[in-house]
């Protein structure tokens, strides 16, 4: 069993760096992320912002070493601390790639999405869109990918039909960023949960009651905005349906996939089992429903053995299908547990920087300065919000971000008597929201190029974006759903 790190011991008698001084590892952080950026783009998380980080970890050690009688041996027990205790995310995050494989290749996506995208109406096309791409993100984890794909089909569909290309983008990145914040599929809710210490459907149980409100006010804006509008052709519509019905055997009866995976959520069932038996029985519908996916898949092979090599290829590594459309074969190409491991080397790697800011006493430095903001929960949230969007915009990286916000705040939290799911869902709607408004971001410079609409021209139309932190600090504001952490400290609160 792993021992406790005591960081008090760590830090007992040694001096601590001013608050200034501590900025200075994040500051060459961001410094060396601006460049990287540059010269990789959206190749940035396949390495270039990992070096950046252990860069960084490098001069946080060498200025505590230095400076602040800090031990090598205090470094390397808060770095081992740090990633021991997102073990269980990380495994998570695997089973989560072979999930979202599986789940494509069974046939749950594109039954979703072969009957989602027949209900748009002109009229109404805008909050259509916006509720196609949460579901498709919801059931994917993946923003990126919806926007990639589905996003790209519906952004046509959407200039067809007469609307400028602003409005579409906007429905598009707030359908796709909802799912990205609530789907437990997704690598952000899981590492927002894990880095705050939050039960994985905990957190995103607390998260629906200032995300569903957030959603509520974009859809209706969504819907009065495209009333007025008329149809002008519907053939992308019936070019993306074919196209997905004659690869696909379409079928209501994959929806038991998800409608399973929902009862063992409400059951509280763990999350590594969950996703297990989901992954399970999705493969086991593949075999009945997609027999010939698997066996393309698997290329060479005959029998039964075939099935069982296109099966295990679909849980661990990337597939690419024919179904004679680009946009499509994009959509249902997967990544697999392979897919998963640029994010959890940026996890480890940004653990690293933790636990080297910790031994410093970097981090005990920034919070006090935060400490002093901190009177009122509404002002404690408003500081985390805040706070999670300045690191977006000094990092340009969601996942920086996310794990920098929760691990300043933690013990501010916890000293005040807030629940860690608090800082979870704050987290969550000052960060993962946020990430596609800001031009240099890793996220808002991919959609941008993806979808070809400038950041700054769908800005202003992705509601549901910027009204998430807002609604967080309306909700600290009135106290609705906000109690204090029980004295055990395990929040048992938090799990009911």
């Amino acid at each position: 069993m792993r021992t406790k790190i005591n960081y008090k011991a760590i830090m007992n008698n040694k001096p601590i760096p001013s608050p200034l001084l501590s900025l200075v590892p994040i500051l060459v952080l961001v410094s060396m992320l601006a460049v990287t950026i540059h010269i990789f783009g959206s190749d940035t998380l396949a390495g270039g912002s990992q070096v950046c980080l252990l860069t960084a970890t490098a001069f946080c050690v060498l200025i505590g070493m230095a400076g602040f009688k800090r031990s090598w041996k205090d470094y390397e027990k808060c770095i081992i601390e740090n990633i021991g205790g997102i073990g269980t995310a990380l495994i998570i995050l695997l089973l989560i790639g072979a999930l979202s494989g599986t789940w494509m290749i069974c046939g749950v996506v594109p039954t979703l999405i072969y009957y989602g995208i027949q209900i748009i109406d002109p009229n109404f096309f805008l909050v259509s869109t916006c509720l196609i791409c949460a579901i498709v993100s919801v059931m994917t984890g993946s923003s990126w990918t919806t926007i990639a794909t589905i996003g790209i089909a519906l952004l046509g569909i959407g200039k067809a039909q007469g609307f400028e290309e602003g409005w579409i983008a906007g429905a598009i990145v707030s359908g796709a960023y909802f799912g990205d914040k609530v789907s437990p599929l997704s690598d952000t809710t899981v590492l927002a949960a894990s880095t705050t210490g939050t039960p994985l459907f905990t957190h995103i149980k607390y998260l629906m009651f200032t995300t569903i409100p957030s959603m509520i006010i974009a859809l209706i804006i969504f819907t009065i905005a495209g009333l007025s509008h008329d149809s002008a052709s519907t053939l992308h519509i019936a070019e993306f349906t074919q196209a997905l019905g004659d690869k696909f055997n379409i079928s209501i009866w994959l929806m038991i996939v998800p409608v399973i995976t929902a009862i063992l959520i409400a059951k509280r069932v763990p999350s590594i089992i969950t996703l297990f038996l989901s992954t399970a029985l999705a493969i086991i519908m593949a075999t009945i429903f997609q027999p010939d996916l698997l066996r393309e898949i698997a290329g060479e092979g005959e029998g039964s053995l075939q099935l069982v090599k296109g099966a295990m290829a679909t849980l661990f590594g990337s597939t690419s299908l024919d179904a004679g459309n680009p946009e499509i074969n994009e959509l249902i190409g997967t990544r697999g547990m392979s897919g998963m491991m640029d994010t959890i080397w940026l996890i480890i790697c940004a653990m690293c920087f933790g636990g080297a800011m910790t031994a410093t006493g970097m981090i005990q430095s920034i919070t006090s300065v935060f400490m002093k903001f901190t009177k009122r929960c509404v002002s404690l949230v408003s500081s985390t919000v805040a706070s999670g969007l300045f690191m977006n915009l000094t990092t340009a990286d969601q996942y920086i971000s996310i794990i920098l916000t929760g691990n300043m705040f933690k013990d501010i939290y916890k000293k005040c008597g807030y629940e860690s799911r608090l800082l979870g869902r704050t987290v969550e709607d000052a960060v993962t929201v946020t990430s596609p408004l800001i031009p240099w971001n890793s996220c808002g410079m991919t959609q941008s190029t993806v979808l070809g609409v400038s950041t700054f021209t769908y800005l202003p139309y992705c509601f549901f974006n910027y009204i998430s932190p807002l609604m967080s600090i309306f909700m600290a504001a009135v106290g609705y759903k906000i109690v204090k952490a029980s004295r055990t400290g395990n929040d048992e609160k938090a799990s009911v």
